[in-house]
């Protein structure tokens, strides 16, 4: 009998970090996490378990992000590493660099950084600084050679 993966509805919430609070320190999660409030620190997402990250146009993080899955409208200064989709809704403002396997960009958001696409974690892992990525995405592009030359 085959399994059938089961993933985290966006709807669903386990956590909620309200508006009025205020986070520093590395904050570790699984499941549905929506965040209303400000996070100074990274924001990681359990190895091997289904998490979702919901940015809410007045949140903010400070710090690198990992998650599978993410919706982001509010303000990021970091890095975010998406293995599965990534999501910058029209009120998204990102200064960083968005590693993601797929990327959906609305009218409107910003992105202050590059777009690195990744096929695994593994890949990620592999080039994490930044000649590397240079590398990455200079292969399979043909060099041109001037026809005179």
């Amino acid at each position: 009998m085959l399994k059938k993966k089961v993933s985290v509805p966006a709807s669903q919430i386990d956590t909620l970090i309200g508006a009025q609070v205020v986070i520093r320190g590395d904050f570790h999660f699984s499941g549905g996490l929506y965040v209303e409030g400000r996070i100074i620190g990274k924001l990681i997402a359990d190895e091997g378990k289904k998490a979702v990250l919901t940015l809410a146009a007045n949140g903010s993080v400070e710090g690198e992000v990992r998650a599978p899955v993410m919706v982001i409208n509010g303000q990021v200064t970091g890095n975010l590493h998406s293995s599965e989709r990534i999501q910058l809704g029209s009120t998204a403002r990102v200064e960083g660099n968005v590693h993601y396997k797929v990327v959906e960009m609305a009218a409107g958001s910003v992105l202050t950084g590059r777009l690195l696409h990744v096929e695994s974690e593994t890949v990620e892992a592999m080039h994490g600084n930044a000649g590397a990525d240079a590398d990455v995405e200079a292969e399979g592009i043909p060099r041109l050679r001037a026809a005179n030359g």
